[in-house]
């Protein structure tokens, strides 16, 4: 194995000695399995030679047949026994891994889940979980077991017989594993182009059923089947190379070991003519040749075994590599929100270092306040959202909240001050109940109930016929978007935090629901620091103050009537959009 393979075992040693005590019996259950095994052949030698005997040859075969039928069970019962044993060592490894990928890849930054493909993330997720269950099992209790079981026995033959017998076990073992080694690196190649195209295609598929709506809308269900057959003829070809050079490592397996019996069976057979060895001796050598053949044949099944299943942990375990691009300082504090005044200084941020998003951008949102940003696509705006949250650093300036710098404090304490209504509401596929009450899940249901109320949907939902029982479906499609937006709505309510975020936060609400919204949320953001990002002008003209944003820049900020007055860019969007409005009304 290279270093990877054994740095990626090496990750498991730690959940092993959480079970010392269960993986020591587990040992001591593997040793008398084994000294059981190594044991039978010998028995079932003196029952043959007992048979030649003219005196006893009643009552010993008896006895020994009772201790060869009881060693056969022993070698079968502690076998079970071990597995049993060790099943909650395995079972345990897996939970603890599983979880420790699934807990870091939330610690990841959101750079990461956006260009993530989920799909074929969680095949290798999949894989590499099934792969630790195999090579704990195989590698602890096959491996080094079976190499121990060849060593006695070789032991025994170079006692009790010819140099020789050892010496062909020897080499027939060096050419066995030799040949083995080479041809399933070899194979490996193919293995890993399987598991490539296995998640490939996993992730297109998952991509195409999640956007089911838009294939319909442009009737492009054979392309999509195209794209995902693509990675499947791939995978096809090279599962096919696999399967076949399986076989001939499979037949060069078992020529090597036909070969190593048959010249210590000419050996064994020409020392029962020479009157050196006995009957019983000939089965001996048969019985531990066969008893080898097992084991090393399995012994070639386990390494390949054990090699698939590295390469199905290799991804996986990159995943733990990943680190995250936004940390808690070793000294981060608890943010104490207070009066939770809000501060951008001077900050500077690129999403690409050859793309810079915003400029020296600086402004404040007084403690229960509420400040507005609005400005074309792409001026901006929705960062200042992600950089308060803290989905990422800013690469020159800082944050502020109640004049603590955000990057000193826990990112859980910062975003358990934060709450957000976001523009593309994507809901869990649970309830709505659900749904509501994930903004604070120790609320009461008389609270969730009250924070639909606020939101205007508590009558929508009570009119379905599973009410709050209600299925959303994948990323809540089967709500509309004004429903999913109200539903976040009644979410950040629930949650009660000291800072809040509107992402155009009615924008999918028709006219008639976003004025109900809009004088409801007023109402929420009183006397709350309150950022509304937002498009739609008449949305934002109570707002304390307001920022206009352009290419990244702060260039205009101001009430809603100075920056009429001043008759710049934001006067200049107000009077389209009242043209607009117009327009829509005389339609």
């Amino acid at each position: 194995m290279n270093s990877g393979d054994w740095k990626t075992v090496k990750t498991l040693f730690p959940y092993l000695m959480e079970f010392r005590g269960r993986v020591s019996v587990a040992a001591l259950f593997l040793i008398l399995a084994k000294a059981a095994g190594v044991t039978v052949p010998i028995v079932f030698k003196h029952v043959v030679d007992s048979l030649d005997a003219k005196k006893g040859a009643i009552v010993l075969p008896i006895a020994l047949l009772l201790l060869y039928g009881l060693l056969r069970f022993f070698n079968t019962l502690f076998g079970e026994l071990r597995d049993a044993v060790f099943a909650k060592v395995t079972q345990r490894a897996i939970r603890r891994v599983a979880l420790k990928v699934f807990l870091h890849l939330h610690t990841l930054s959101l750079r990461f889940h956006l260009e993530r493909q989920t799909g074929g993330m969680s095949r290798d997720i999949e894989r590499g979980t099934k792969g630790i269950s195999f090579l704990l099992n195989f590698m602890l209790f096959n491996i080094i077991p079976t190499i121990v079981e060849i060593a006695l026995v070789a032991v025994i033959l170079l006692s009790r017989y010819d140099a020789w017998f050892a010496i062909i076990i020897c080499i027939t073992l060096a050419v066995y594993i030799a040949f083995t080694l080479a041809i399933t690196e070899w194979r490996m190649i193919f293995r890993r182009m399987m598991n490539e195209m296995d998640s490939k295609a996993n992730t297109r598929a998952i991509d195409s059923l999640l956007n089911y709506e838009t294939v319909k809308y442009f009737s492009n269900e054979d392309y999509e089947a195209k794209r995902y057959d693509a990675s499947l003829v791939t995978w096809e070809n090279a599962a096919v190379r696999n399967q076949t050079s399986l076989a001939w490592l499979n037949a060069g397996q078992s020529a090597i070991i036909a070969v190593g019996i048959t010249v210590l069976m000419w050996l064994a057979s020409k020392g029962v003519a020479e009157k050196k060895m006995t009957i019983g001796d000939l089965v001996l050598v048969n019985a531990y040749m066969l008893q080898l053949y097992m084991p090393l044949n399995f012994l070639g099944f386990v390494y390949r075994e054990i090699k698939h299943s590295l390469a199905d942990m290799e991804k996986m375990f990159g995943l733990l590599e990943r680190f995250p691009e936004v940390k808690d300082e070793k000294e981060a504090t608890e943010l104490v929100p207070g009066n939770a005044a809000v501060r951008f200084e001077h900050v500077d941020f690129s999403y690409e270092q050859d793309r810079q998003i915003l400029f020296d951008v600086d402004f404040e949102i007084p403690a229960g306040k509420t400040v507005a940003v609005v400005g074309h696509s792409g001026s901006g705006k929705s960062t200042l959202s992600r950089l308060l949250f803290r989905f990422y650093e800013p690469e020159r300036g800082r944050v502020m909240i109640n004049g603590q710098d955000i990057r000193q404090v826990t990112q859980k304490s910062l975003r358990q001050a934060i709450g957000i209504v976001p523009q593309d509401t994507v809901l869990f596929n649970d309830t709505i109940y659900y749904n509501i009450a994930y903004g604070r899940l120790d609320a009461a249901r008389e609270e969730v109930i009250e924070a639909a109320k606020m939101a205007h949907i508590h009558d929508f939902v009570e009119s379905l016929p599973q009410a709050y029982d209600t299925l959303v479906g994948e990323r809540g499609l089967k709500l509309s978007g004004g429903e999913k937006q109200r539903v976040a709505i009644a979410r950040a309510i629930l949650k009660n935090p000291s800072v809040l975020i509107f992402d155009e936060a009615t924008s999918a609400l028709d006219s008639k629901s976003e004025k109900a919204i809009q004088n409801e949320l007023k109402r929420i953001a009183k006397d709350r620091t309150t950022l509304v990002i937002a498009h739609r002008l008449s949305t934002i003209v109570d707002s304390d103050r307001i920022l206009v944003m352009e290419n990244g820049r702060i260039i205009e900020q101001g009430t809603h009537r100075m920056l009429l007055e001043r008759g710049g860019t934001y006067a200049h969007m107000w009077r389209l959009q009242q043209e607009e409005e117009k327009i829509t009304v005389l339609e």
